[in-house]
Formats: structure tokens, sequence, C-alpha cells
């Protein structure tokens, strides 16, 4: 067995683990709250975020909202119970759709129960480096959204401080009229900046499902402390659509293990 389908495994068991504690509290809750459900309509709402890791969350929550659905008509019970789904990226309304989840969108559901995410990087503080796949922009703002952002990963992108694994740099995006002077702003704050480029079939510079383009910013390893400050900074450029940085957002992170087990950390 190699080390891909090891690492592939890490994650779809901890996606499911997070899928499976996160559906059945949110059930859970509702059902003691309001007990006589046949005379209400009950939404739950999810926010599914993107990259390789939520491809097994989308799965898992499928498997076990038909669960739910069919255990329900086999009881005859009469739980009335609404089931939706808000993408953050094309890539994630493609896997919404895919699994036969009801898609849906912020200005019909502007608060979301629980949003399922993956991270480049996560620190001590579960603080988060997000956009790798350049999706980070309509990641937050859906996360920004949710009760609950629940992080999930391999152990790979566990560690103490950000950019310690992560060494890309802090993924950005920016409005492409401004990017060169946003470049010399974000250097002099100390940060080596690259415009990403497509490493694909496409010449030129990656753009966001926004139509902007993505900095990546390297500032190195980032004491816990500074996180929040550098984002800061960062946003208070003209230009600058969003950052990668997740500042104080995850409740929870379930990290998939290279030996087979789930490391859980919250805050």
């Amino acid at each position: 067995m190699n080390d891909l389908s090891l690492i592939e495994q890490a994650k779809k068991k901890a996606s499911y683990c997070a899928v499976d504690d996160a559906f059945q509290q949110l059930i859970d809750t509702i059902l003691q709250q309001n007990p006589n459900q046949n005379q209400n309509q009950n939404k739950i709402v999810f926010g599914v975020g993107s990259g390789t890791t939520i491809v097994y969350a989308a799965q898992r929550l499928s498997q076990r909202i038909k669960e739910f659905e069919n255990q329900n008509n086999n009881n005859n019970n009469n739980n009335n119970f609404e089931f939706i789904c808000i993408p953050t990226s094309f890539q994630s309304s493609q896997l919404i759709l895919e699994n036969k989840l009801k898609i849906g969108n912020l200005c019909e559901n502007p608060i979301i129960n629980v949003c399922f995410d993956g991270a480049d990087e996560v620190d001590a503080n579960l603080n988060c480096i997000k956009g790798g796949g350049g999706c980070h922009t309509q990641e937050k703002i859906v996360a920004s959204c949710a009760q609950k952002l629940i992080i999930v990963a391999d152990d790979r992108k566990d560690s103490n401080k950000l950019g310690e694994k992560w060494t890309t740099g802090i993924p950005i995006e920016v409005l492409p009229l401004a990017y060169v002077p946003i470049c010399s702003k974000i250097e002099a704050l100390g940060a080596k900046v690259t415009l990403r480029v497509s490493k694909t079939g496409k010449v030129g510079p990656v753009v966001t499902d926004n139509g902007n383009f993505i900095l990546d910013a390297n500032f190195g390893i980032i004491e816990c402390d500074k996180v929040e400050s550098i984002n800061n900074q960062l946003l208070s450029i003209p230009g600058v659509v969003e950052t990668g940085l997740f500042v104080k957002m995850a409740s929870k992170v379930y990290f998939g293990m290279s030996d087979g087990s789930t490391k859980v950390r919250c805050i």
C-alpha cells in the first residue's frame, strides 16, 4: 500500500468522523427542543467547502441524510426535516449535485448550522491557512455565516505555527488592476510575494471563480499571536479582496493520522 492511499484513507476517515459527529448532534438538539416535529419543518443548512478532503465529507453527508430519511420512513415517523447545502466554489457545487444533495444559496439561507471545509495548515490555536485551491474568498464568506466551522485534514496539515509546513505563503485574492502595487505593499510588510500562475494547460495567472488574481505571500513561520495582525494589515491594502488566513474561525479540527486514527482538536 503506497503513501498516497494511506493519506486518502486518513482523510476519508477523518471526514466521516466529522460529519457523523456534527450530523447526530444537530438532529439530537432539534429533536430535544421540539419533539413534535410533524408540526414544523426544520431546516438544517450545511456549508460544503472545497478541496480533496471535502469530497469525502460530501459523500458521508449524503449517506447520513439518506439513512436518516429512510429510517424515518421505515418507522413511520413524521420528523419533518429539510437539508440544504451551500457551496463555496464551483467544485463544491458540483460535489453537492453529484451526491444528490439539495443546493442552496446565502440569500435564502444566511445562517448556516455547520460548515465543513479543509485547510492547507492549522496552527496550535486553530488558525488556518486556506486557499491552495484558490477558493478562500467564498470559503471565508460561507464560514463566516456558520455557527460552527469544522476543519477536516490529514496530519500533514497539523502544525504548531503557520508556515512550518505550508511554505507557499498566504493566498491573497486581489483585483487584477491592482496586483503590482499590492505586491509592493505586501513586500514592504516583510513578505516574499509571487503572482500565482497556472501549472496546467492555461498560460498566465490563475483566475479565481470571482475573476481575480491570487498572490502568495510568504511571511515565513508566523507566531500564533501575530496571525490576526498580519491578516488585518493585508486586508487594509486597497485592492485586496480577501486573505487565506482564517483567524479564530474554526471551532474543531479533525486530523486523519497516518496510523489510521483520527485526532480531534477543539478551542
